[in-house]
């Protein structure tokens, strides 16, 4: 049985992550934490297997450390990473020869959606990608967005285009851009998460869509991550590097 200590548990994710591993008997929740307890106690005192993190944007690279440095495997499903931040927890896993895994997304169809988007990227060179989510998600663009450009970039056959050229009084209209790939982040009430990767190339098009309309739709994910990071030595990115 893998022992579990869930962070932020008190959260809407954090919520959904007690009650996915809870109800699966592989798993032992040996405590709940949230933002005013002191986690590096909470990690010491319990010796859990797996630190599951859904804190908030900002603290999951400091929450990472923490988790590393208690002996556990961190599963962080907070967003807020840069580049650089993943780069140094890469050498820190590598060191100390202890995995640990951060998602962008926990639902399966989304993980799908990424990878069918770096397969159409060999072979069409316009992109652009719209994500939504509800109002009380803080940090944009996604990490979904941000993961998805990623692995579009990868998948780009060397010297294709990456976003034309604009001629706007103010880049503000045409959203931000990562590896040259435009990203359109909306925040609005009445959805919980949905992204739409569009492609374009001479006389046709390509959408790529997922939407979770129930945060159900992550529980799957979270077991999948907690269940296979056991053991690993390095840091994964993303749930497709445990599929």
């Amino acid at each position: 049985m893998i022992s579990v200590l869930i962070n932020g548990a008190n959260g809407r994710m954090g919520t959904l992550a007690c009650n996915a591993i809870s109800s699966d008997s592989d798993f032992s929740i040996v405590c709940k934490t949230d933002i005013n307890d002191n986690f590096s106690e909470a990690i010491k005192a319990n010796k859990p297997q797996v630190v599951i993190d859904f804190t908030i944007a900002g603290l999951g690279y400091d929450n990472f450390l923490k988790i590393i440095d208690g002996g556990a495997y961190p599963v962080i499903g907070t967003s807020g990473f840069t580049q650089d931040q993943i780069a140094s927890l890469r050498k820190v896993c590598d060191e100390r020869k202890m995995g640990g895994i951060i998602v962008p997304n926990f639902a399966i169809g989304a993980v799908l959606m990424m990878k069918f988007a770096k397969e159409a990227a060999k072979f069409m060179p316009y992109v652009e990608i719209i994500e939504s989510h509800h109002e009380k998600k803080l940090d944009a663009p996604s990490g979904t967005a941000v993961r998805t450009a990623e692995m579009i970039a990868e998948g780009r056959q060397e010297g294709k285009i990456a976003a034309p050229k604009d001629n706007c009084e103010t880049n503000d209209f045409r959203g931000g851009e990562i590896n040259g790939i435009r990203i359109h982040s909306i925040r609005r009430s009445g959805v919980i998460a949905q992204q739409k990767v569009i492609f374009g190339d001479i006389g046709q098009t390509l959408s790529i869509e997922h939407d979770s309309s129930d945060r159900s739709s992550f529980s799957a994910g979270i077991r999948l991550a907690a269940k296979n990071i056991i053991g690993k030595k390095k840091l994964l990115y993303g749930l497709e590097e445990v599929f």
